[in-house]
């Protein structure tokens, strides 16, 4: 199986709860991201900063701007 990716770069995790990150993208709104829509590797502490990858269904869904790119899923 299969997952759309979208890469936000630059994306900093500012405030994480066990289901979720609060993360600060450039140029765009601060967002709730379900750890469930977020590929392993990505930002997850308080204070981290780098390549955020999450799903395309949750990106439209929040209406967050990156690159799309087809990957094999990590699970």
């Amino acid at each position: 199986m299969s997952r759309s990716w979208v890469l936000v770069e630059d994306a900093t995790c500012v405030k994480t709860t066990d289901k979720a990150g609060l993360f600060k993208m450039p140029g765009q709104k601060d967002a709730w991201i379900p750890w469930s829509q977020i590929r392993d590797g990505s930002p997850d502490k308080d204070g981290e900063t780098g390549d955020l990858w999450i799903t395309d269904w949750i990106a439209d869904e929040k209406g967050i701007d990156g690159d799309d790119e087809e990957e094999g899923d990590d699970d």
